[in-house]
């Protein structure tokens, strides 16, 4: 009876969704009529510098290349007709699962970066196998290591049930456990608690004794308000914008999650995860049907959003592939970032405190730390983890 009474209210909350969110909605009205030739008007059209994943570029001489960076990051948006999710079976994320496309948003960044480069574009007729294997790890089946699935089951074995909206840290949480399993995407991904990036930490995972660097994703989940972003912080989060590690950052507006990529002026850029399209699956990309599946992973126009206006729950993100990379970093935060504000944007220490607290936050709740056991699964065979106990001995679940 509960099952069938949360199915209703699920699709209930989904017409709602689809009112206020779907093609014919009050945003994408919004969208389609910021100017009169009916071109979204993404980047403002004035002599202003652009700022977007750590690269600077001018808004009226360099908007082509603005729109080209901006589609060839990977855009993760609701979908629906996947393989029935969940107790109550749902095959659509519409409604519930913004903040989960946003995490996938900031890793799929982050290995595009690091097996592509920062300087890689991408084009409709692309069909380089690194990128179709990059694709292919965010697609909607059991299969794929950062699909929706994998991502709701590991937060239900968290006790964050199918269909229920997470928060960013949570999120951050699962993906960190999650690229445990897959040897080929070489990255480790480290989440910074209570506001606190602890060195010691990062060290004894990203570098043991006689051993290379092992590529970090660092995200650092803020609180930079009650109701309202505090403004002494924006400064700070522009300038992370600005660096060259910049991953952008998940976040949002009230009860609508988004992630962000640069900004102009005092707007931040960002791409939407709103907007419902079918499930599938890339392949090589040998099929029209595989082709128009790629091309629904990339939006050529970013939105944009007063830095006022953003949620103050949010998570700022960095890649660092190399040793050399992450002290950049370090220097960088401490004397460019951190001093733009008192109290800091995040504290830097080189050691974890005696008396560290780290009690559940009641709006982010926090996933234990879990030594989950390496994978052996290749890319060929049917990787398939899907939640877990919790228990450190446990094993991950046979493929499915």
């Amino acid at each position: 009876m509960l099952v069938s009474l949360y199915a209703q209210l699920t699709r209930r909350m989904d017409s709602v969704f689809e009112a206020y969110l779907g093609p014919d909605s009050i945003l994408a009205g919004a969208m389609v009529n910021a100017v009169g030739s009916g071109e979204p008007e993404d980047i403002p059209k004035r002599n202003t510098d652009v700022w977007l994943l750590g690269k600077r570029y001018n808004a009226i001489q360099e908007l082509d290349v603005i729109r080209r960076d901006i589609e060839s990051r990977l855009w993760c948006t609701y979908r629906h007709g996947f393989v029935p999710l969940g107790e109550v079976q749902l095959t659509s994320d519409k409604g519930w699962g913004c903040m989960l496309r946003c995490g996938q948003m900031v890793l799929a960044q982050a290995l595009i970066e690091l097996h592509l480069g920062r300087d890689w574009f991408w084009t409709r007729d692309c069909r380089d196998a690194t990128y179709l294997k990059i694709v292919q790890r965010f697609e909607d089946t059991r299969k794929s290591y950062y699909s929706l699935h994998q991502i709701a089951l590991m937060g239900e074995s968290q006790n964050k049930a199918v269909g229920e909206w997470l928060g960013p840290n949570t999120v951050a949480q699962i993906l960190k456990i999650l690229v445990r399993f897959d040897e080929w995407s070489s990255l480790l991904v480290h989440v910074a608690m209570d506001s606190t990036v602890v060195l010691d930490d990062i060290f004894e995972r990203c570098q043991q004794p006689g051993e290379a660097w092992q590529p970090l994703l660092l995200i650092v989940p803020l609180r930079l308000g009650i109701t309202d972003i505090n403004p002494i912080y924006i400064p700070a989060l522009k300038r992370c914008l600005e660096l060259s590690s910049s991953c952008g950052m998940i976040g949002g507006r009230p009860n609508q999650a988004l992630y962000f990529l640069g900004y102009v002026d005092d707007e931040v850029l960002y791409l939407d995860p709103h907007t419902t399209q079918r499930a599938g699956a890339v392949g090589q990309k040998t099929t029209q049907a595989e082709q128009e599946l790629d091309e629904s992973y990339h939006q050529r126009y970013a939105a944009r959003l007063s830095f006022s206006a953003m949620d103050p729950s949010l998570a700022v993100c960095f890649l660092c592939k190399t040793r050399e990379q992450f002290d950049e970093l370090l220097q960088q935060l401490r004397q460019e970032v951190l001093n733009l504000s008192t109290p800091s944007l995040f504290e830097i220490s080189q050691s974890r405190a005696v008396d560290w607290d780290t009690a559940d936050d009641i709006e982010w709740p926090t996933m234990p730390d879990i030594d989950w056991p390496g994978s052996n699964t290749s890319d060929s065979e049917s990787f398939a983890v899907l939640g877990g106990s919790g228990d450190v001995d446990s094993k991950p679940s046979a493929p499915i």
